[in-house]
Formats: structure tokens, sequence, C-alpha cells
């Protein structure tokens, strides 16, 4: 009999909706996220790449976008 009431508990479970468990914690965020190693190492490499020319214009990316895309409005 404990068997029967053991599948009746599980299917009640199934039917069970819960809100995921999220983990909210200060220490896990950073005050200033311009002082994260990660975030400065990004801003450095994409003023060196900007310095030497490696960047694309607004059109030419739309330009691009639009030739590798063409069914894109």
């Amino acid at each position: 009999m404990s068997d029967n009431s053991n599948k009746k508990d599980k299917k009640l479970d199934l039917n069970k909706v819960e809100e995921p468990i999220t983990e909210y914690s200060k220490e896990k965020t950073y005050a200033n996220i311009e002082e994260h190693p990660l975030f400065i190492k990004v801003i450095e490499k994409s003023i060196k790449e900007a310095a030497e020319g490696k960047t694309f214009t607004t059109e030419e990316v739309m330009k691009m976008t639009k030739e590798k895309y063409p069914f894109l409005k």
C-alpha cells in the first residue's frame, strides 16, 4: 500500500509549479564594474583595435549584414 501512496505523491509533484531557486548575493557583484580585471582588459583591447583601424562604420556593418542575410529587411 505504501507503493501506491508514493506513486500518488510523485504524480502530485509533477503537477506542482514552483519558482526556481535564485541566489542573490551582494558578494558576487562589483560595486564598480570599471575595476573588474576582465572589463579593463576588454576596454584596453578595444582601444588598441580602434587605434589600429580594425573597426567598422555602422554603414559597413549594415552592408555586410544585408549581403550575408538578404532576407532581413
